[in-house]
């Protein structure tokens, strides 16, 4: 179980490491997908056009529905690109997921939120295919040619999956953190090289010398008591 924490910590890290240009664009493809997701979910099923909150501000509408006629049988195939684009998802590529979310909700408007389950079959087609490839490599030695292991493939499979599964999630979890951010109590950062405890009792100098000596040094010898006269 804290195996599974400090994995989900580690990759909630990931999906905030970007550049601030980069984490603005991720906080407006998060908010869009999320609120077209939430709307599949609530009934209605609106496609990721008809969320933008413009009739509720009051815009004018005229290019939305030209947009949304001119999407009209153009661009389902976006679905397969947006899946590929997940598929080559990394912690330092992190803006293809992006891109792909942006590619689905172009191909919703075409074919509706079929689009999701075309991408997701095309990243599983994707994936497998890695997978059959990668038993080629079992027992390569990476010394002085590129192979593919099936381990590094698992591996980079499922941070693909999760970093791209997790885009909706952002904006919201940016929120959470700046509204909960001042109330809550962090442990004391240890410096670089810093012991956390102290030393251990066999370290310790025994009680009964003094400060001035020194384990091992024999005790200062006591002064010769007078005899009786």
């Amino acid at each position: 179980m804290k195996e599974k924490r400090q994995e989900l910590a580690r990759l909630c890290r990931t999906a905030v490491d970007r550049s601030r240009w980069q984490l603005a664009f991720a906080v407006v493809v998060s908010a869009w997908s999320l609120a077209w997701v939430a709307g599949q979910a609530l009934g209605g099923a609106p496609s990721p056009l008809e969320v933008l909150p413009v009739r509720w501000a009051g815009l004018p509408t005229g290019w939305l529905d030209a947009t949304r006629a001119w999407f009209d049988g153009r661009t389902g195939f976006l679905a397969v690109a947006g899946g590929l684009l997940w598929a080559m998802t990394s912690p330092h590529r992190q803006s293809s997921a992006l891109v792909g979310w942006l590619a689905v909700m172009a191909a919703a408007e075409d074919v509706g939120y079929v689009a999701v389950r075309w991408a997701l079959v095309a990243l599983a087609v994707f994936l497998a295919v890695m997978g059959l490839v990668s038993l080629t490599g079992r027992r390569a030695f990476v010394v002085d040619r590129v192979a593919v292991i099936p381990r590094d493939v698992a591996r980079a499979g499922a941070t693909a999956v999760a970093l791209s599964a997790v885009v909706p999630l952002v904006a919201p979890g940016l929120v959470l953190v700046r509204l909960v951010g001042p109330y809550v109590t962090r442990p004391p950062r240890r410096r670089p090289g810093a012991p956390i405890v102290g030393p251990s009792s066999a370290e310790r100098p025994p009680s009964g010398l003094r400060r001035s000596e020194t384990p091992g040094e024999l005790p200062g010898q006591l002064p010769a008591q007078r005899g009786a006269r």
